[in-house]
């Protein structure tokens, strides 16, 4: 129906559900920028996505104290500080799956990049604070809560939560066994000091119990544990889901993986990735962009509309959902040529376009902290894999997305890894 419209502003019919879809630019930037306070985020999957990482921004008052915290972390200098060590981390565990996958059997993709990167995370934000076993299973709880019950309670967010729905068990059970590791270790971190330390570093726990509001008021244990689950999400989620869409893309446009590989191979010229290395990957990174213009990982911002609204002529009602879908702002025709095309050339060095028509991580206020984050980890992931490991993909190449909190692929991504002789 979106891309029937034409960016024109549609409401969908689903019953008593009636949301209006926005796909725009310039309607988008209205909603996210312009008049943001009247677009709050509530609803829709803001309510079934509470219950694991806890009240989204509109609704939770101690969200600026862990906004600042993630920009601590995820922004600017402070990535470059721990970088190095990340890629060493990745490049270890990259070649743990080459020595698992050596005899080309194939793997599901999910799973091992699930692996890869949680190893990171832990590495650099937790330390020694989880065990590897711990953060593996932290890492399958988060997956099945992500998975579960979002699809229904997004579709009927007018359901009551005390009204049960398809795989609203199994989360509850996944959302439990987060908190049976977390909590423990916010527990631990607090009976050792963390919170009064001055030498945190990246130590998410600790600088988290640090955090302190302008009145002085410091995150309870909830806030910290829904602040260390929001890191373990915002880290993975789109890492994960859209580094399985790769092999996918990569084994329909050979060429794309010709000239990535080649591009990957000059730069690192058979040594690790490196912090040195990522302005030099300029074609991997145009890639990443482009695959997440085609699959685009937040496929949906739902908000709800606080007060009368006119957008290009078009009533906004008080108390309506609006349904603002990157997915299909990412295929305007008149914004993306031959949208459906995957082309990295879209984000070549002086192409310009709307500064709302791309909206991978989001934009104005709400925009995602960690957009800088995901493109030296996503881009160390890559280029520690194809310069180790020759992918193949198994099964159908058009493999079709599948709606949930994020765009994962319908069916599991399975390739095998055949190691590459570098000697």
């Amino acid at each position: 129906m979106g891309r029937e419209s034409n960016g024109a502003i549609t409401r969908v019919n689903l019953g008593v559900f009636r949301p209006y879809l926005v796909t725009r630019p310039e309607h988008v930037q209205h909603i996210l920028r312009d008049n943001a306070a009247n677009y709050r985020r509530e609803g829709l999957m803001w309510k079934p996505l509470s219950r694991l990482v806890g009240e989204p921004s509109g609704a939770d008052p101690v969200w600026p104290l862990k906004r600042r915290t993630f920009q601590t972390l995820l922004t600017g200098k402070k990535i470059e500080t721990y970088t190095d060590e990340m890629a060493a981390t990745i490049a270890a565990n990259v070649d743990d799956l080459g020595r698992r996958a050596d005899a080309g059997e194939p793997v599901d993709c999910s799973d091992e990049l699930t692996r890869i990167v949680y190893r990171a995370i832990l590495r650099i934000f937790i330390g020694d604070r989880l065990s590897l076993a711990d953060a593996d299973r932290l890492g399958e709880a988060i997956t099945i809560a992500t998975t579960s019950s979002f699809r229904s309670r997004m579709l009927l967010p007018f359901v009551p939560h005390a009204v049960p729905l398809p795989g609203d068990h199994a989360f509850h059970r996944a959302v439990q066994k987060v908190d049976d590791i977390i909590f423990p270790v916010i527990e631990k971190a607090r009976r050792e000091g963390a919170h009064e330390r001055d030498d945190a570093g990246h130590d998410i726990v600790s600088l988290l119990l640090q955090a302190r509001d302008e009145d002085g008021a410091a995150l309870d244990d909830q806030g910290v544990r829904d602040g260390i689950v929001s890191i373990f999400v915002a880290g993975t989620e789109t890492t994960v889901t859209a580094l399985s869409w790769l092999w996918v893309v990569l084994a329909a446009h050979p060429e794309v993986m010709q000239r990535l590989s080649a591009e990957i191979r000059d730069v690192l010229g058979g040594a690790q990735p490196t912090r040195a290395h990522l302005p030099k990957l300029s074609y991997t990174k145009m890639v990443l962009q482009e695959l997440l213009r085609i699959y685009s990982v937040g496929w949906i911002t739902p908000r709800i509309v606080a007060e009368d609204d006119v957008i290009d002529g078009v009533r906004m009602r008080r108390g309506a959902t609006v349904a603002v879908s990157p997915y299909l702002t990412h295929r305007v025709p008149d914004v993306w040529p031959d949208p459906l095309r995957f082309d990295p050339e879209r984000f070549a060095p002086g192409r310009s376009r709307h500064r709302f028509a791309y909206l991978a991580f989001g934009a104005g206020p709400h925009q995602c902290v960690g957009s800088v984050f995901f493109t030296v980890e996503a881009q160390l992931i890559v280029a520690s894999m194809i310069s180790r490991l020759r992918p193949t993909l198994h099964g159908p190449v058009g493999v079709r997305p599948q709606i949930g909190l994020t765009l994962k692929p319908r069916q599991p991504i399975r390739i095998s890894l055949n190691p590459i002789n570098r000697g």
